[in-house]
């Protein structure tokens, strides 16, 4: 995963009994460093101690490698990315014109590697591969809740690892600005709660994502979202400035910058030239969302400004504004992009437009003649389920009936992770697996379409970014632990924990206040956004209805969650971690009993009247009410057998 663009199987396998002899032709740094790596995550991955010098055994199988050119110093979007890998019973080639193509390569190859009765073995296999869109990327905010500097470095190994190519950083929003600006310090001691990196911190950053293939592209968010700059030069805020960085939802005070003042553009000048200088990539984003216009229309002197310069309206003044931008942008060398509210036809071609709204910006920002790429349907805090996302293709809707030019403009997509409840603990968690079926999308033809197949190999995937060090998996368990203590039987609140998932959308705002301090410790944080066992248990039912062999191992659940809330209630009041999951518990148990009881009628030669079933699926419907910001996604297993005819009848 993602699934290459051109694969032919062959009989036979190739041997890993001891260390390949690696024979490199040509590439770069990077080419030795992956090589280095990839020794290093053959051994995690296998459990066998292989030398990690290119040397080898002399009984070693001979790993040929060809780069036949050395790659570009500052990674760009146009680079070829392809490879050629054959694998057969005495060795393995690759070859690539880049090293970004050798690095993909080597990743393939570490997915390939299975055990087999001869020990660990690699396929016979001749692989052809090429993205489908240069691309590829993954949005992060570290603004809301910063992400320390290890967290964002094991999220760039994981992101190579499906061959993702773009770490866009939000760097700056109303709760903190994030990285240190020696030319206006006021950001860095009056803006970041002393959370932000370093300059050498981001050049490192910068270095280590780069080694792996993997592009860093800035933003800064502006007009709006600008809080923290504001607390820092009160007097460029429209209206009323803020008095302090936002905290929670009700910090209501949340104005943008004033576009009218030359002061503005000056701060801007300052920070964006030392950030560029800073960033290598070509691309610096500029943000320019959900820019609220209440406060220029409140603005006396903004309106008399604007009426003097015959601008009529906030889109127009937001277009002055992004346009005033886009000539600082350029001036330090680079191409603008931004969120697709900066749309406006009359911007420079060059600029690059990130639509987040919907595809329908996404095929008018391409009509138009703008590279664009795609968020919609990527947004990973909205806690939707992969297949959701894999579903999503940057070239289906309007932007199918886009000429070929046109479809041109778009360079592919990029998930978003905002992070208003996301925290260090449960980065990965809100990431992996999901994030790599958007890979595959970005990455693989457009006929990759299995869903069935996608998850089969999302498992896979999910197992092994642990041993690259991702923490999904860990981090669940171990924030789990915490909910569970040392009072109670660990297995209790797992069956619980397996059957629920957190609430979709923005849902979870509508239950809570929000406060960017509060412990993010519950179970809601804990579980993955996706339930395994629940999908699982889903699909088991929709097979029992029909298939008796299907039956028996969900009666077995159906036991088990029927039987787990008299086991898990005494535990529940005596942690406050624990107390909220008490109507979850208590409607488990109900859908365990529903449950038990569809499996008999089924079963049974006798129908259920329609008005207990009318009852049975009114209590179905009650369980599937969202509880601690959670809701049981094993429902559809009860209803589906509810609704299900006797099997004699």
């Amino acid at each position: 995963m993602p699934w290459p663009s051109h694969v032919t199987q062959q009989e036979g396998f190739l041997t890993l009994e001891h260390t390949p002899q690696i024979q490199l032709t040509g590439g770069d740094e990077r080419v030795h460093h992956a090589l280095t790596r990839f020794m290093r995550n053959l051994s995690a991955r296998t459990g066998v101690p292989f030398d990690h010098h290119f040397s080898g055994a002399p009984e070693g199988p001979r790993f040929v490698i060809r780069c036949t050119g050395p790659g570009l110093h500052v990674q760009a979007l146009a680079e070829d990315e392809s490879y050629h890998l054959t694998v057969s019973q005495t060795g393995m080639e690759l070859t690539a014109a880049n090293p970004l193509g050798i690095m993909h390569g080597l990743e393939t190859v570490l997915q390939l590697v299975e055990p087999s009765p001869q020990g660990w073995v690699l396929p016979d296999v001749l692989i052809d591969d090429t993205p489908r869109f240069a691309w590829r990327g993954l949005m992060i905010d570290v603004s809301r809740h910063f992400m320390p500097f290890e967290a964002l470095e094991r999220n760039i190994d994981g992101m190579a690892a499906v061959k993702l190519n773009v770490l866009h950083l939000h760097l700056s929003d109303d709760e903190g600005f994030r990285v240190e600006t020696k030319r206006r310090p006021r950001l860095t001691e009056l803006a970041s709660d002393g959370l932000f990196y370093t300059q050498d911190q981001m050049r490192e950053l910068i270095a280590y994502a780069r080694d792996r293939g993997v592009r860093v592209v800035p933003e800064f968010d502006v007009p709006g979202h600008a809080v923290s700059w504001l607390v820092a030069y009160p007097k460029l805020a429209s209206g009323p400035a803020p008095q302090g960085l936002v905290r929670s939802e009700q910090d209501k005070l949340r104005p943008p910058f004033d576009p009218t003042q030359e002061a503005t553009y000056a701060l801007l000048d300052a920070v964006f030239g030392e950030m560029e200088a800073l960033f290598p990539d070509r691309y610096f984003h500029i943000g320019g969302d959900e820019v609220d216009g209440k406060y220029w229309d409140k603005d006396e002197a903004i309106q008399a400004w604007m009426r003097v310069h015959k601008i009529k309206d906030n889109h127009a003044l937001q277009t002055y504004f992004t346009k005033r931008v886009e000539v600082i942008v350029h001036k330090h060398g680079k191409d603008m992009e931004g969120w697709d509210e900066i749309l406006d036809g009359n911007l420079p071609k060059d600029s690059l437009i990130q639509s987040w709204r919907g595809a329908e910006s996404l095929a008018d920002a391409a009509r138009m003649g703008y590279k664009t790429i795609l968020s919609a349907g990527y947004y990973l805090d909205l806690m939707y389920p992969a297949s959701q996302h894999y579903a999503v293709d940057p070239l289906s809707g309007k932007s199918a009936a886009l000429s070929a030019e046109e479809k041109s403009h778009i360079l592919g997509g990029e998930a978003a992770q905002w992070a208003e409840y996301v925290t260090p603990e449960n980065l990965d968690n809100r990431l992996w697996p999901r994030l790599g079926a958007i890979a595959e999308r970005l990455w693989s033809p457009e006929s990759v379409t299995d869903v069935p197949s996608m998850y089969r190999r999302l498992a896979v995937l999910s197992r092994n970014l642990e041993y690259l060090g991702l923490e999904h998996q860990t981090s669940s368990s171990r924030m789990l632990g915490r909910i569970e203590g040392d009072d109670m039987p660990p297995e209790l609140l797992e069956t619980l924990a397996r059957t629920v998932e957190p609430v979709k959308e923005y849902d979870r705002e509508k239950t809570q206040k929000y406060d960017a301090e509060r412990p993010l410790n519950h179970l809601v944080d804990a579980v993955s956004p996706e339930s395994d066992q629940a999908r699982w248990i889903n699909e088991l039912a929709q097979r029992a209805v029909h298939d008796p062999s299907a039956r028996p191992e969900l009666r077995k659940r159906f036991i088990q969650w029927r039987d787990n809330d008299a086991a898990l209630e005494p535990y529940l009041a005596t942690s406050m971690l624990r107390a909220p999951l008490a109507p979850l518990s208590q409607n488990l148990a109900a859908l365990g009993a529903l449950g038990l009881t569809a499996l008999d009628a089924i079963e049974s030669t006798h129908p259920v009247p329609p008005e207990q079933r009318k009852e049975q699926l009114a209590k179905v419907d009650e369980s599937a009410a969202p509880h601690a910001e959670l809701f049981l996604v094993v429902t559809p297993a009860v209803r589906v057998l509810i609704e299900a005819e006797p099997v004699n009848q």
